[in-house]
């Protein structure tokens, strides 16, 4: 286990908190963190393109001309695909693009995402000390930790006036604990994490919300 400090609102120290060296020291594996983020933003498409073929294009169903004596190029159909408005070869369809990533895949490109960000100093634990909503109070409190560029930030869904004073930020991502994924965590710059919502490798028993909130991806790989 591996110490790191907790900063309050005006960047002071205000404590120090445990990071698991199973999810913030290892080495990352770049190769898993590519195919599970492919496979993450290829989830998101939604395969709704679609063109018609010769065969659903309306019209053609006359021969344009007849085949011999008139000095053109033979033609059985004004909707061959090689004429302007005829259908299209090989017509990309419906289809779902989304691929089967294994768990224990998941878990570790995410693993090696956190560390990466650890290893760069780009992991924080902030208390926020926001009991109200406050917008202000948020952008203060980022500037006085010295936090640029995009952020994730990692609440629990108890966190209502953080999630509130974070909402209207664009260069800020709002993640749950249990939605903590590689993808999030490799496109912001800084990841930040409240003192509840560190993650861990240790298993979870069904039914714990304590120990699901700890450690939201599930089993340990």
């Amino acid at each position: 286990m591996s110490k790191i400090d907790t900063k309050d609102a005006k960047g002071a120290k205000a404590g120090s908190v445990e990071l698991d060296d199973a999810m913030f020291g290892i080495e990352p594996n770049i190769p898993v963190m590519h195919q599970v983020v492919t496979a993450q933003l290829a989830a998101k498409r939604r395969g709704t393109q679609s063109t018609k073929t010769r065969a659903e294009v309306r019209g053609g169903g006359a021969k344009p001309w007849k085949q011999k004596g008139t000095g053109r190029a033979r033609a059985g159909s004004s909707r061959s695909p090689i004429w302007v408005g005829g259908g299209v070869t090989h017509a990309p369809k419906p289809r779902d693009y989304s691929q089967r990533t294994p768990k224990k895949m998941i878990r570790l490109a995410l693993k090696s995402a956190l560390s990466d960000r650890a290893a760069s100093d780009r992991v924080l634990v902030l208390d926020w000390g926001l009991d109200a909503p406050s917008t202000k109070g948020a952008i203060a409190a980022l500037a006085a930790n010295g936090v640029e560029g995009r952020v994730l930030a990692v609440l629990r869904a108890e966190d209502e006036a953080i999630w509130k004073s974070l909402r209207n930020l664009d260069h800020i991502h709002i993640c749950g604990a249990g939605e903590l994924n590689a993808y999030d965590v490799l496109v912001s710059d800084w990841v930040i994490f409240t003192p509840d919502t560190i993650p861990t490798d240790r298993p979870v028993t069904r039914g714990s919300n304590e120990e699901a909130a700890a450690d939201p991806q599930g089993e340990a790989s």
